[in-house]
């Protein structure tokens, strides 16, 4: 019997070419061990306890991200890290929760809930794990799991009750928007009320570019996470530099997405935080940047792993009931209130319409602003007309 000769090998396999390949994959999952190690589960403290205890009462005031900016300030222990939360307003009032975007703390959402308070809401805010003054955990995936065991864990820690046959409304911006989504479709009987403001969870796969692509998705778990922290850090500083107006390209990268949610800060027209009605979203995430070390890690995790496309299933799930509900009831139709950006280069408006339209069942509401992704920052009380005159 003629010997089997590796070069002849059926359907043209050049094993030498294979065999080197197992080779070169194997020395570099070699090197990526003696780079990064086994990755130790470990609590990222965040600025709250690495930074504060160090400032004067007068150095903590002057913060791009001062800790009293919003009233009701409290810390949540959890197993995933502290949480930062505030929660202020009239106790009898209507309880809404805010639910912030990917790259900025929740004080980015403190002018429309300082205007609903001022309409007599109860409203409570607080940090996604890796932001503003919240821990976060390294070993677990910023995915709709971990949103909702924060949601809930929040909302637990209220002396108030927000849970039972107590329902309340929640309004989610941006990434807030697809986390406030995937939440409403799994506890429909505690949301009242769900307001989308240029929300993720619909993006179309085509506005990512292919440099950001390679670098969170293909990457995960080749290239050493140190590696990669550091590469995307440099690549979030850029945007923050003190150059506005930028133009926006086709593709979304992490660049375009924070720099989205900080421009256009001086068309504001309402403050953020009635004590400090001088900071800035731009200087806080620049803060962030270099004063929280869970920070870029978060960020990566959450475009990787967050509710940012592919949601169409939760937003069905939305639909569905709400139609089942309508055809049942005789009063007006519940239905959901999306508000967008006229000029939002991350969430287009006629693509958020036509694909938000069809997985609600029609049953939503379009009200689109002259803003672009900013426009919670920029057009505070625009947003809380609308969505007021949407409850009413």
């Amino acid at each position: 019997m003629p010997g089997y000769n590796l070069h002849n090998a059926p359907y043209g396999v050049e094993w030498r070419f294979v065999l080197a390949g197992a080779a070169i994959f194997t020395a570099g999952m070699v090197c990526r061990g003696l780079l990064s190690g086994e990755r130790t589960p470990q609590i990222i403290r965040s600025p709250r306890s690495q930074l504060l205890p160090k400032l004067s009462t007068k150095e903590k005031d002057e913060l791009p991200y001062p800790p009293d900016a919003l009233p009701g300030a409290r810390d949540v222990e959890t197993p995933y890290g502290t949480i930062r939360a505030y929660e202020f307003g009239p106790e009898d009032g209507r309880k809404v929760l805010l639910v912030h975007g990917i790259s900025t703390p929740c004080i980015s959402l403190g002018a429309v809930a300082n205007g609903l308070v001022d309409k007599g809401c109860r409203v409570l805010l607080f940090d996604l794990f890796g932001r503003g003054y919240s821990d976060t955990s390294n070993d677990v995936r910023q995915d709709i799991r971990l949103f909702t065991s924060q949601i809930l864990l929040v909302l637990a820690s209220s002396q108030l009750p927000w849970t039972g046959s107590t329902s309340f409304s929640i309004i989610g911006y941006s990434l807030g928007g697809g986390i406030a989504a995937a939440f409403t479709s799994y506890f429909p009987d505690l949301v009242s009320s769900l307001v989308l403001i240029a929300p993720s969870g619909l993006l179309r796969p085509h506005h990512i570019s292919r440099k950001s692509r390679i670098l969170y998705q293909y990457s995960d778990g080749i290239v050493p996470e140190s590696i990669l922290n550091n590469a995307v850090r440099r690549r979030l500083k850029s945007p923050i530099a003190p150059t506005q107006n930028q133009p926006t390209t086709e593709k979304t990268t992490e660049q375009t997405v924070i720099q989205a949610e900080v421009s256009m800060e001086s068309n504001s027209q309402a403050p953020l935080s009635k004590v400090h009605p001088d900071i800035t979203i731009q200087a806080a995430v620049a803060h962030q940047l270099d004063h929280h070390e869970g920070f870029v890690g978060a960020f990566m995790s959450s475009i990787r792993h967050g509710p940012i496309q592919n949601q169409h299933e939760y937003w069905r799930r939305i639909g569905q009931r709400l139609s089942d509900r309508n055809r049942r009831s005789n009063q007006k139709p519940e239905k959901v209130l999306i508000i967008g950006g006229e000029h939002d280069a991350i969430i287009i408006m006629d693509e958020l319409k036509e694909d938000a339209a069809e997985v609600l069942q029609d049953n939503v509401q379009f009200q689109f602003i002259n803003a672009g992704h900013e426009l919670p920052i920029t057009k505070g009380e625009d947003i809380v007309k609308c969505i007021w005159d949407f409850w009413q």
